[in-house]
């Protein structure tokens, strides 16, 4: 994630893919890694992790996975992590919570050869599409494979190449955010646009 979101908001006029006004994007001060804390610990301890920045940041996003070991589900975590936002002192529209469906490797999947290009393979991307259909990891007829974390490794693992943040990173950078069609980055999207509005002439 934390590669992904350097990605997105790294590139030049990154505010104009976004649709938003500018705004200014500081990797070191405004993106928390809760490290050694997965996704239950964002679950039952995002409202502590976030109280140190809620006088020094106007907004607060948390985003995390739907699906881990013992997950309650998406509903539940959705309403559990606003929670969390507001009691650390967001109220109203000035924080955001963001669960993916099922985990972060859905942004990853678009059709782009981009795609391709940086997970390793050779063919297009209705080659690999297909290939990983025929593995049991993309349901014929879907926009997104139905497991897109195990979709990523075996593509990666075929190509020979090791999991990293920087594939994570460079991919973000290079596609672009209207082609993906998952409710999680969407709704972040709509958040990011209502706090940053475009002035329309």
């Amino acid at each position: 994630m934390e590669g992904v979101l350097k990605g997105f908001l790294s590139k030049p006029d990154f505010h104009l893919a976004l649709g938003c006004a500018p705004f200014v994007f500081d990797p070191k001060q405004d993106l928390v890694v809760a490290h050694g804390q997965n996704d239950p610990g964002l679950y039952t301890r995002a409202n502590a992790l976030l109280q140190p920045f809620v006088h020094t940041h106007k907004h607060a996003v948390v985003i995390m996975d739907a699906a881990w070991e013992g997950s309650p589900g998406y509903e539940a975590i959705l309403q559990r992590v606003q929670e969390h936002i507001i009691n650390a002192g967001w109220e109203g529209d000035s924080g955001c919570a963001v669960v993916i469906t099922p985990e972060l490797e859905n942004w990853i999947w678009q059709d782009s050869p981009q795609v391709c290009t940086h997970l390793g393979y050779a063919g297009s991307f209705q080659q690999l599409r297909a290939e990983l259909g025929s593995l049991g990891f993309w349901n014929i007829g879907e926009p997104k494979p139905h497991q897109p974390k195990e979709a990523v490794e075996q593509t990666l693992k075929q190509a020979r190449k090791p999991r990293s943040s920087a594939i994570y990173q460079s991919l973000a950078a290079q596609v672009s955010v209207k082609r993906c069609t998952d409710s999680a980055l969407n709704s972040l999207l709509e958040s990011v646009r209502r706090w940053f509005p475009r002035n329309i002439k």
